[in-house]
Order: C-alpha cells, then sequence, then structure tokens
C-alpha cells in the first residue's frame, strides 16, 4: 500500500502544474499521480490547434517526470475515503495519503447514438485517431459549433479535407460571440470550404460499406437528409468528473467546491482546473473553467498551498483560439447574453468586444488583437459605470 506525501488524483495538464508548485516549496516530500490515460502529462491545446500545423508530437509532452513523481497510468481511481486518507483504484490497489489533490478534470458529453464511431475529441489518443482516419479518409463530420467544433473544423478543413459542420444554434460560437461574430463565421467557413448547417441536429448515424451515414434535421424546414462520412467529431460540451467526490460526501456544487486556498470541504483534500467551482472576488461569482490557463495557474496554487504556502486563488482565468488565419483571447464572463458594445479596427476581422452588465465590464473578447489580456483584466476590476462611448479605444492600451 504506497504511501504519498502528496497524492494526485488526475494525470492532466492541472496534475502536472500542481506536481511544479508542490516542488517550489517542498524538494523531498513524495509524490504519487493516479492517470485514467496510458500518457504521462501533456499539453491539451495542440491536440485541435499546433499539432495540424507544424508543431511536433513530442513538443507537447510536460515532462513532471523529472521531479521525483511516481506515476500510476491507466488507472481509475473507484473510491475516496477521507476519513482513513486513502483511494481505491480500479484494479483493487490502495494508496493513503497525507493530502490528496482532485484533478479529475471533465467528460465529453456524448450523444444517444453512434456508440464509439464518434470521436469525442479531448485526449491524445483522440487527437491520433482522428490523423489516422484522415490519412486514408476525406470527407468529415463535425458536430458542434462551439470551441472544440471550431477549432477542430478548421483544422481538418486546413489539411485538405473536406468538413461538414453541424450545429442546432445559428451561428458558429453563438454562445459566446455576438450575432454580427458569429454569422461573419458562418461565411468565412464556408468561403474556407466547410459546409456549415446551422440551424441543424444530428439525430442518428449508422456505418454502411466503411462509411458513416449521419442523420441531419433541419430545425427550420423540419426535413430529415443524410449525408456520409469517413469520421466523425463531436465536441458538444463535457461534465465535471465530480462523481468521486461527490461519493465521499464532498461539497459539490457546479464543480467541487473549494475555498480560496483550494480546500475542499474536507481541509486535506483539495480541487483544481476543469472540475473545481471557485469564487472569484473580482466578479463576485462561483465558477468552473475548462481551459489551459486555469488548469495551469491553479494547479500550481494548489500545489503551493499542498506544501504549505498560504494562498488566496483571486486569478480570472483568460482563454485563446484559432480559426483558420483568425484568432482570439478571451478573459471573464464572455457570454453572448450579455450586452456587448464592439470596438472594430476592421469589421469581424480586427477589434475588441466588451461584455457588460449594469454598466460593469464583466469580460472582454480580443479579436485578433494581442497581449491585452492583463490590460482587460484590469479593466473588468473597475467598478465603472461604462456607456459604450467611454469603451471605444480603451483597449489596446
Amino acid at each position: 500500500m504506497p504511501n504519498y506525501t502528496y497524492l494526485i488524483v488526475g494525470g492532466g495538464m492541472t496534475a502536472d502544474a500542481a506536481i511544479h508548485g508542490m516542488r517550489e516549496i517542498d524538494r523531498g516530500g513524495s509524490i504519487g499521480v493516479i492517470g485514467a490515460e496510458s500518457h504521462p502529462p501533456y499539453n491539451r491545446p495542440p491536440l485541435s490547434k499546433g499539432l495540424w500545423k507544424n508543431l511536433r508530437l513530442d513538443s507537447i509532452w510536460r515532462k513532471s517526470d523529472t521531479l521525483g513523481v511516481t506515476f500510476h497510468l491507466g488507472r481509475r481511481v473507484q473510491h475516496l475515503d477521507p476519513p482513513n486518507k486513502r483511494v481505491t483504484d480500479d484494479q483493487g490497489n490502495v494508496y493513503t495519503f497525507d493530502k490528496l489533490l482532485l484533478a479529475t478534470g471533465a467528460t465529453p458529453r456524448r450523444l444517444a447514438f453512434g456508440g464509439e464511431e464518434i470521436i469525442y475529441y479531448r485526449t491524445l489518443d483522440d487527437y491520433q485517431r482522428l490523423r489516422a482516419l484522415t490519412e486514408r479518409g476525406r470527407r468529415f463530420a463535425v458536430i458542434g459549433g462551439g470551441f472544440i467544433g471550431s477549432e477542430v473544423a478548421a483544422a481538418l478543413a486546413m489539411n485538405g479535407r473536406e468538413v461538414v459542420l453541424a450545429f442546432p444554434q445559428e451561428g458558429i460560437g453563438s454562445r459566446v460571440f455576438p450575432s454580427e461574430l458569429s454569422r461573419f463565421l458562418n461565411d468565412f467557413y464556408r468561403q474556407k470550404g466547410v459546409e456549415v448547417l446551422t440551424g441543424t441536429s444530428v439525430t442518428g448515424m449508422e456505418t454502411r460499406r466503411d462509411k458513416s451515414i449521419l442523420t441531419l434535421r433541419d430545425s427550420r424546414a423540419g426535413n430529415g437528409q443524410e449525408t456520409s462520412v469517413d469520421g466523425v467529431v463531436a465536441g458538444i460540451g463535457v461534465q465535471a468528473n465530480v462523481d468521486l467526490a461527490q461519493a465521499a460526501g464532498l461539497k459539490v456544487e457546479n464543480g467541487i467546491r473549494v475555498d480560496a486556498s483550494l480546500r475542499t470541504s474536507h481541509p486535506d483534500i483539495y480541487a483544481a482546473g476543469d472540475v473545481a467551482g471557485f469564487h472569484n472576488p473580482v466578479l463576485d461569482v462561483w465558477m468552473r473553467v475548462e481551459h489551459e490557463d486555469n488548469a495551469n495557474t491553479m494547479g500550481g496554487a494548489a500545489g503551493r498551498a499542498m506544501a504549505g504556502e498560504t494562498v488566496a486563488y483571486d486569478h480570472l482565468p483568460s482563454f485563446y483560439s484559432d480559426l483558420f488565419e483568425m484568432g482570439y483571447e478571451a478573459v471573464g464572463e464572455v457570454d453572448s447574453r450579455l450586452e456587448t458594445v464592439a470596438d472594430w479596427k476592421e469589421p469581424c476581422r480586427e477589434g475588441v468586444i466588451y461584455y457588460l452588465r449594469n454598466g460593469r465590464v464583466r469580460g472582454v473578447l480580443l479579436w485578433n488583437v494581442w497581449e491585452q489580456v492583463d490590460a482587460a483584466r484590469r479593466l473588468i476590476g473597475e467598478p465603472g459605470p461604462f456607456k459604450a462611448s467611454d469603451l471605444k479605444g480603451r483597449l489596446p492600451a
């Protein structure tokens, strides 16, 4: 029964950041990592970005194995026993700990059909499976017009593949982007050769002669059609992996609830990354963030806190995306349901969009505008109130 000073459940970016945080404070404490994937920690964003361009596969590894860590990979923790500070994995192995970090991440939502024929794009294995399919197939369907769907569709098209992008909303990224930008992206993708099917639900799938046949339903016309493809990718959101914590009696509310020191409701159990629900003092809201910046920053803070440093996590996470030659960075509450003010240098090609509620800037989208995230964070921290005219020319700062 291995015992660790620090045990981490989850083997992704958050875990790696936590390891580095621990080692900043404690050079000698033993660290164990239990990870469901067979791979050690790696950078996840390149799976839908750089690896489809010129980035080398060996560049994604995080290399935390040089920090005196014992990895238990290809294993899932099935049971957490907080009073006795032990966990049990799916092979029946028991591990004990002084302090535990839950970095269990999230699991993609699945459709009611298609089974394992659909790639729910999230892991390195998913990337390698899709890459292999592109070497022998020409036409692919991407279900979902959000963060992952828009990136994968662009990546496939840039690699010379025919792409059908289907989603029930009226525009790409419509939950984040204001309607003007979302509609622009529909046309932009079509100009890149992507068949964009808005207002369309995928209602079924079957296999015929080594082809995937999708049944599509147009919500406006009410009619259905079929399309034949060589592979199917779905990006329809994720669910935080809270079952382990919930079964152990930890507080769960939109993720595993943590305090400013990233402790859960048990004083020696912490949580960070996609799975953690935390209070952001700038926006004065409880939030859960599924992006790289939060994984890295929160994971590092959790590691330092576990090793004895006093931590108050007040970081407002950012995220970014690449869509063909377009790209953006965003920070705060970027939600198209909020009031938006667009300050375009060139409409839908370069500019800043501000998201407001009651005169307060809640989020900023930097569209083909770079190195302004910190300035955007400072603006979000200002109480306002702001009028649209106050924001024209405010960023770049």
